[in-house]
């Protein structure tokens, strides 16, 4: 097998797809696949097979051709706004539009702490942490044990664990096992109200 850059993540400056990565691959104009880099794996399109072998090593944006060249795909870098439209639907999730709002006004940067009561498919939880990293961290709490444990899978496979604290626990009852360290509450689960109780702290 031949050797080749290996990843553990994309959410940094590389250039280049390295094996492991998640990319998202435009078909057509209307149609993307995430797609996580597993050396000696094939997709299958409607343009033909696709080679993973293809995309390593190629920097990210590019067009490449499938087998026998009938046709091509673009291989994207993976952004949160890219994954909200690409990722499994665990549970609703916030769009681009509002989660740029939710950011904004909570006025985050590099370095913040930010708490999010409801992890659910993640959506968010990405863009809080671009908007935070590399200095700042995400805490978020799932009630869902399944969900806690799906959400903090990706994260590592996209190479932001270490800015993340993924807890499973219901923060109602338990709340948030932290204090004085938050710049920064989201509450985005039933009865959120009940909560605010513990985010005071």
């Amino acid at each position: 097998m031949a050797l080749h850059p290996t990843s553990s993540g994309q959410f940094d400056d590389a250039d280049i797809i390295r094996n492991g990565d998640t990319v998202v691959i435009q078909l057509e104009s209307k149609k993307q696949q995430a797609l996580t880099v597993r050396d000696g794996e094939v997709l299958q399109t409607t343009f033909g097979a696709l080679p993973h072998s293809y995309l390593i090593g190629r920097p990210f944006g590019c067009k490449v051709l499938t087998m026998n060249s009938r046709g091509y795909v673009h291989a994207l870098r993976l952004t949160p706004e890219l994954w909200t439209i690409n990722l499994t639907h665990r549970t609703q999730v916030l769009y681009a539009h509002d989660i740029s709002y939710i950011v904004s006004m909570l006025q985050l940067q590099p370095g913040k702490v930010v708490v999010e009561s409801g992890t659910g498919s993640g959506s968010l939880s990405h863009a809080l942490i671009r908007a935070v990293k590399p200095l700042g961290h995400l805490f978020t709490y799932e009630f869902h044990a399944q969900r806690a444990k799906d959400a903090r899978k990706e994260f590592d496979s996209h190479g932001i664990g270490d800015h993340v604290t993924v807890t499973f626990t219901d923060v109602l009852k338990t709340g948030y096992f932290l204090e004085n360290v938050a710049d920064a509450v989201v509450l985005d689960l039933p009865m959120s109200e009940k909560a605010i109780v513990h985010a005071k702290k």
